[in-house]
């Protein structure tokens, strides 16, 4: 799968302060009848963003991703945990969400990210705190210097992500699209053992 290449990110922030989001609260197991991942952004917290009846709620944060210029989610501890559902990134990214900041996030949730596109990053508690109480802040995120800062550079964080990951989404590739890209060498390598 070959994706926009992630290098840097500023945009305003969505806060859903929850801590334990986990994967079915982002995609609820309705919607996980099917492979595909257009179309999927309309599931992504549906329980959070709709009444029964299907009604849009007004009061749901989600709803400025759909306006655009939110694209970066802060979200509470443990951001992703559950079963592993890789329609839950699927289903952020066509949302409009490129980046998921917590203090923590569920390991299988952050390795179905990577792979799809979507940049997880974990900061330090303070700056957690710092971006909980600030919704609709423009932030920036760096994935080169793997660092996020207010837009107006008032303080900045490090954070850090899987060198292979990273090398993926700074050249917007996922795993199989890099091993594709070895392919002559690969068949290089394949001739010698002939």
């Amino acid at each position: 799968m070959s994706v926009e290449p992630f290098r840097k990110l500023t945009s305003r922030t969505i806060v859903l302060s929850e801590d334990n989001i986990d994967t079915d609260q982002i995609i609820p197991a309705r919607f996980l009848t099917t492979t595909e991942r257009s179309g999927l952004g309309k599931a992504a917290f549906y329980d959070w963003r709709y009444d029964d009846a299907g009604r849009p709620r007004n009061q749901s944060p989600l709803s400025l991703v759909e306006q655009g210029g939110h694209s970066i989610l802060v979200a509470g501890s443990n951001f992703g945990c559950g079963s592993s559902r890789e329609h839950a990134p699927w289903a952020l990214v066509d949302l409009g969400v490129q980046a998921v900041i917590s203090s923590d996030i569920a390991d299988i949730f952050k390795s179905n990210a990577l792979k799809n596109g979507l940049l997880p990053v974990e900061v330090d508690s303070k700056t957690h705190r710092q971006l909980l109480n600030s919704p609709g802040e423009e932030v920036t995120i760096d994935l080169e210097s793997q660092t996020v800062r207010f837009a107006e550079g008032e303080w900045q964080a490090v954070f850090e992500v899987d060198s292979f990951a990273r090398y993926c989404l700074l050249e917007g590739v996922d795993p199989l699209g890099f091993i594709m890209q070895q392919l002559p060498q690969i068949m290089q390598f394949e001739k010698g053992l002939k």
